[in-house]
């Protein structure tokens, strides 16, 4: 087992096979270590993603080491919690292509990927996309050369050994061989995702199957078919607060080019695909919440480039933090006042609060004292932009009432910790961001790691809450040409695609991923880099070498 830093809060191990990988999870599941706060399976690895302030010490790695010895002796996969039975119509668009990359027949390929069952693997790409593992040895297919814009939902896939049903309609680079209306994901089940890490898959061929019945309820060993009459398409989730009557409120007459609700992420929920999302600016979070006297993980709106403009009805108190930009405030007397942010802003019955465009930074956080109310899904308010969970962008004409936070909990608003933090930058800056090297540095070549931290990269315009697409005059080269497999990756991580054009990963970014990490961000640059305008120059500064442990 390979011992991988990932950045200042994250280790990646590097096991033999999937086996492995699976019995070790399945161990730090039944026996979880103190400090480790998420487990992320994948292909070969399993990611540790670390709570805060607890470092990749010595401590930690005895405790794995004991685990693995005793994870590396069961190669088996895992007996599955729950059977899922699904009916596919085998009709997809590569069926015959994969019949004739494997050498056999149509029908033979549907055979063999009905023949035994599946077991769901590890979870990634997008909510309620799962890795089924353990079909026929005969399933080893390359992705298409060129990936798909477009897969529908319920599109059943083969790639590598693995097999898979997208979730939703997303790009998509697998083999397509059919197709099932058995729906992955749905918000409005007691359990989102249809399969899970741990269960078995048995698919079966819809056009041999006499009759179909539902999934039936969740938990312990079942057996169901998942088909055409499964469960109805869910209704849209519409998570925003409405106005209580008679209580203060705050409508959206612009909400500028983005403005979502953000908070501290939602945890725990890798084994439905889903990473923690969350404000891309913690530190202004926590600073917005201050300044409105809630509770530091209080919901907050985070504006994108300003132009958001809101009205109070009745009065109300604002704590705006982030981005260094103007705040205007006009009553109904037609008096106007501009202030800068951070500040607390109050706002009387009818008042009108415009945010301009940034003079620093691009993003700023908006709290309301008492708080937004708006209610969470899957424990958290915040907006997933890859997932699409949580609640929708603010559109005009929304109103949200304030509430979520009992009165006991407020605070008097704290004014005096305004101004701290790292000066922001402006369009065409040059930033200098500090990097930790790994898990992947060994994939390329001495001369691409030196050029990472020599040459300056530019922000471009294909950037937003997933990452930040760079752009060098040099790309890039790998050591190593093969195919990463899938494996686990956190906010900071700086990937490196085929083009060798570096990718740096934010709050959405994909639960797991197939091209190799460079260096990932020092968590103390991570609140920086989501301020960062389009244009900017960056320099990475490495502050800790390429490390790995081999335990064997």
């Amino acid at each position: 087992m390979r011992w991988l830093p990932l950045g200042s809060g994250a280790v990646l191990l590097e096991l033999d096979d999937l086996a492995q990988a699976m019995a070790l999870h399945r161990l730090l599941l039944a026996e979880p270590i103190a400090g480790v706060a998420e487990l992320v399976p994948a292909a070969r690895t399993l990611l540790l993603k670390l709570a805060p302030g607890q470092a990749p010490d010595a401590r930690l790695q005895d405790a794995l080491r004991a685990r693995w010895e005793r994870a590396r002796a069961q190669r088996a996969l895992p007996q599955p919690g729950r059977v899922v039975e699904i009916a596919v119509r085998y009709d997809g668009a590569d069926l015959p292509e994969v019949a004739e990359l494997l050498g056999i027949s149509v029908r033979e390929v549907v055979a063999r990927h009905t023949g035994q069952p599946w077991q769901a693997a590890f979870a990634g790409f997008a909510p309620g996309f799962v890795y089924l593992a353990g079909g026929h040895p005969c399933f080893q297919l390359p992705r298409r050369p060129s990936p798909r814009t477009r897969v529908p939902a319920g599109s059943v896939a083969l790639a590598g050994h693995f097999s898979a049903i997208y979730p939703n309609a997303s790009p998509g680079g697998w083999q397509l061989i059919g197709t099932t209306d058995a729906r992955l994901w749905d918000l409005q089940r007691p359990e989102p995702a249809l399969v899970q890490p741990g269960f078995e898959v048995q698919f079966r061929d819809a056009a041999e199957e006499g009759r179909v019945v539902s999934l039936p309820p969740a938990g312990g060993l079942e057996k169901g078919l998942a088909g055409p009459t499964g469960s109805p398409p869910a209704a849209p989730s519409d998570a925003l607060g409405r106005e209580a009557p008679g209580g203060p409120a705050i409508e959206v007459l612009q909400p500028g080019l983005q403005t979502l609700v953000q908070d501290g992420g939602r945890r725990g929920q890798a084994g439905l695909g889903i990473s923690a999302s969350g404000a891309l600016d913690r530190g202004a979070l926590r600073a917005a919440n201050r300044l409105a006297g809630n509770p530091v993980d209080t919901p907050v709106l985070e504006n994108l480039l300003g132009g958001l403009r809101l009205r109070s009805h009745g009065r109300t108190t604002l704590g705006v933090a982030g981005a260094t930009l103007a705040l205007q405030v006009e009553s109904t007397s037609g008096a106007c006042r501009v202030l800068r942010s951070p500040a607390t802003v109050a706002l009387d019955d009818g008042d009108v609060l415009s945010l301009a465009a940034p003079e620093a930074g691009v993003r700023a956080y908006v709290a309301l004292r008492g708080g937004w109310q708006v209610a969470p899904v899957l424990g958290s308010a915040s907006r997933d932009t890859l997932a699409r969970i949580g609640p929708p962008p603010l559109q005009a004409g929304d109103r949200l009432a304030v509430g979520g936070v009992a009165p006991d909990r407020l605070q008097a608003v704290a004014l005096a910790e305004v101004g701290e933090g790292p000066s922001l930058p402006s369009p065409g800056s040059l930033v200098a961001l500090d990097v930790i090297l790994g898990p992947r540095t060994d994939w390329f070549t001495s001369e691409a790691v030196e050029l990472l931290q020599r040459q300056e990269w530019q922000v471009t315009p294909q950037s937003d809450r997933v990452g930040m697409r760079l752009q060098g005059a040099e790309p890039l080269v790998r050591a190593r040409s093969e195919e990463l497999p899938s494996e686990g990756t956190v906010a900071g991580a700086l990937q490196v695609p085929a083009n060798g054009q570096p990718l740096l990963f934010l709050a959405d970014h994909p639960l797991t991923i197939g091209y190799p990490v460079i260096a990932a961000l020092a968590s103390h640059h991570l609140d920086l880099a989501a301020q960062i305008p389009v244009g900017c120059r960056l320099r990475f500064r490495v502050v800790a070498p390429f490390a790995q442990e081999v335990f064997s």
